[in-house]
């Protein structure tokens, strides 16, 4: 029977429509998204020795003796500019906001047909050294309220290059979904004394048919009113309110948790399209009693139409628990 649950967190209501509900194996796009890549391609400007096609300013290069391993450079087309002042206006309800800020993207390895899947777990390290990195540069500017760090794999998710990349943007603003859900985790924690995440995961962990891998400091499950199918949600097992506070040896584990999902994905669901983004506090918080930091997940294997447009509500049709039982059950290549 089709039922109605209830995120705490985002404070949405989704329908589990479960008799309309797909096998989680029917959402896999067509096996030719795995045909592989070439490493490299004389035409992408992420590729190396194609560095001066990128047309911007690198931000920052992790380097070996083998060349580069990651590099951040301006965003060639940038929603946001880091020049200027964060300067309002506004005449009765037409208000605007100068756009400064910062739009980077991180190239995250030299070869171009990898995805975190099939990268090692110190590539993965070094991509999110990067991000912590560049987090707590960002920081530091007065006009900087908000860093958004997120990545589009896929047509269906926004990119138009198959390089691996991801980006970062640094905003002049807290957007409204951000207030709006610190809202919730304030009247929560004044309620009950107690954090709203640390309190979803562990009862995530306790009833445990939701989670699809645990790992010594960061857990990944779908959540109980999961939005589309195979939402899934990183939570650190540590408290904290800002991700540029994750340790090194944080990091590591991390990496793993991202490979071993990243995995589930690709060889489950062959390689779908996907977005992710790390949400954050605020630049004017780091640490609270009532937030936690964590990483959103989201396959692209479905879409929103009219119902939700119209609502504002999300029907999923895949049953949370089946779908991470599906994930739990992936075999992972062990050449990987």
């Amino acid at each position: 029977m089709t039922e109605l649950r209830q995120n705490l967190i985002t404070r949405d209501w989704v329908i589990i429509a479960s008799e309309r509900s797909k096998r989680p194996h029917e959402f896999a796009p067509p096996l030719s998204k795995l045909e592989p890549l070439p490493t490299y391609r004389d035409d992408c400007p992420f590729c190396p020795g194609n560095e001066h096609l990128t047309g911007t300013q690198e931000c920052l290069r992790l380097a070996d003796n083998g060349g580069w391993r990651v590099r951040v450079v301006g965003n060639k087309y940038p929603a946001l500019s880091d020049v200027g002042q964060r300067v309002r206006h506004g005449e009765g309800i037409f208000k605007s906001l100068s756009g400064v800020g910062y739009h980077e993207v991180v190239i995250e390895h030299p070869r171009h047909d990898l995805n975190i899947a099939l990268m090692d777990i110190k590539d993965i390290s070094n991509i999110l050294r990067v991000y912590r990195q560049r987090y707590g540069e960002l920081r530091k500017d007065p006009r900087v309220e908000t860093i958004i760090i997120f990545k589009n794999h896929g047509g269906s998710a926004g990119t138009s290059l198959e390089h691996p990349h991801s980006q970062i943007a640094a905003l002049p603003i807290v957007p409204y979904q951000w207030r709006d859900r610190a809202r919730e985790a304030v009247r929560y924690y004044d309620d009950t004394g107690e954090c709203l995440f640390c309190r979803t995961l562990k009862d995530e962990l306790k009833a445990g048919d939701r989670i699809i891998y645990a790992g010594e400091h960061f857990a990944a499950f779908i959540p109980y009113a999961a939005l589309s199918p195979f939402h899934t949600w990183v939570f650190p097992r540590n408290h904290a309110s800002s991700f540029d506070e994750i340790t090194d040896l944080e990091i590591e584990d991390l990496a793993q948790t991202l490979k071993v999902v990243m995995s589930q994905f690709y060889f489950g669901l062959n390689n779908p399209d996907f977005n992710y983004t790390i949400r954050s506090i605020p630049t004017a918080e780091q640490r609270t009693d009532y937030f936690h930091w964590y990483i959103a997940i989201i396959p692209r294997v479905s879409l929103t139409a009219g119902f939700e447009l119209g609502s504002g509500m999300y029907i999923n049709t895949s049953v949370p628990e089946e779908s991470a039982e599906f994930l739990r059950s992936v075999k992972i290549p062990s050449s990987i």
